[in-house]
């Protein structure tokens, strides 16, 4: 059976770190319903732009959302049936991510079902390949990928999924696992078509399934697609250390991966908590309270932690002296958004209505 060979570096820890720091705020965040809404409508959009434009598809974001949204729009029928395509991928990761037991392999194929229709032969469509395929250099022509031979294939995919459901997996970070399943799929490059967007999307299940869905507002594939040469860099430092998949040590390629993790999830805990911030200060007092940046963060950490005193709040703006923080501090009192407990230098600071 497959066991991937890996390091949990300094950076995977440190990231795996910061992805559970994120991960805590946005669950807990009191987002109202249509602001969740709106947010995980953004992370599908993002989603399926950029999870085809970095196969070469080439609708933009406005056209991408248009047909999202039921529209018609003038592009290559291809390009438009890939966005339809993915699109009804993530439907079908919400159907799959509820079925109890095990991983199957036949998940994988409904998957790629999905990815491929009407883009290649009906015979093809969710079918393992049967002929060698190769990937070469658009410029040069250069084969800069060849996978493992289509006699190989079925027995690789029983033996990742034999894995996939293994009690030894069970131990890992379901992270890390994600990050497995996605170059291990990617490697053994089982379809003749459509490898990337099927290794990608189920990543996305196994982190639905693990417990690791964040509401359904991250789009990792809008940073693969943001520096495509990173992503592929990562793939091959992992790729020449051995024709064999199953001796490759894959740290470099799970440092790369958390840290794209790592990067989505703060970018959306950051938008996460100015809404709720601004949510309830709105519903508070009826209108939105004019507040500096250097104010929200101080009030965001207050509310974060219940109260904070100004020794605390020195390490959320290092680079302002105390007076500048009190004076902060006294405007935020007078506004009604904060209250100060205590008289003395140790008085601490919490969210009115506390």
């Amino acid at each position: 059976m497959y066991s991937p060979k890996y390091t949990i570096s300094n950076m995977i820890l440190k990231n795996i770190g910061a992805i559970e720091a994120s991960k805590e705020v946005i669950e807990n965040a009191p987002l109202v319903p249509s602001f969740e809404k709106q947010f995980q409508s953004d992370a599908i959009v993002r989603t399926v732009y950029h999870g085809t434009h970095i196969e070469g598809n080439d609708l933009t974001m406005i056209q991408t959302k248009k047909i999202l949204e039921g529209g018609d729009v003038y592009g290559r029928p291809r390009d438009i049936q890939e966005v339809i395509n993915y699109r009804n991928v993530m439907q079908l990761l919400d159907e799959l991510s509820v079925k109890r037991g095990e991983y199957e392999p036949e998940m994988l194929l409904e998957i790629h079902k999905a990815t491929v229709f009407k883009i290649i032969a009906e015979e093809k469509i969710g079918v393992l390949r049967t002929t060698q395929v190769v990937v070469k250099d658009e410029v040069s022509g250069n084969i800069i990928f060849s996978p493992p031979s289509f006699v190989e294939v079925p027995f690789l995919i029983k033996d990742f999924f034999s894995w996939l459901n293994s009690d030894s997996s069970k131990d890992i970070h379901p992270i890390l696992k994600a990050g497995i399943a996605h170059y291990i799929l990617v490697a053994i490059h089982p379809f003749v078509e459509g490898n990337g967007r099927a290794a990608r999307a189920f990543t996305t299940l196994v982190l639905i399934k693990e417990g690791y869905d964040i509401k359904r507002l991250f789009s990792l594939e809008e940073h693969f697609d943001d520096d495509p040469s990173a992503y592929y860099e990562a793939f091959s430092k992992v790729d020449k250390q051995s024709k064999n998949i199953a001796q490759r040590d894959l740290t470099a390629w799970l440092e790369y991966f958390t840290e794209v993790v790592g990067v989505e999830l703060n970018k959306i805990k950051g938008k996460v908590r100015k809404l709720s911030l601004d949510t309830r200060l709105k519903t508070k007092f009826g209108e939105q309270i004019s507040l500096t940046e250097r104010q929200i963060r101080l009030v965001e950490y207050v509310s974060d932690q219940g109260g904070a005193t100004v020794p605390n709040l020195r390490s959320v703006v290092p680079m302002v002296s105390d007076d500048t923080i009190l004076r902060d501090l006294m405007d935020m009192i007078e506004k009604g958004v904060i209250r100060k407990e205590g008289r003395t230098k140790a008085s601490r600071y919490v969210m009115l209505g506390r």
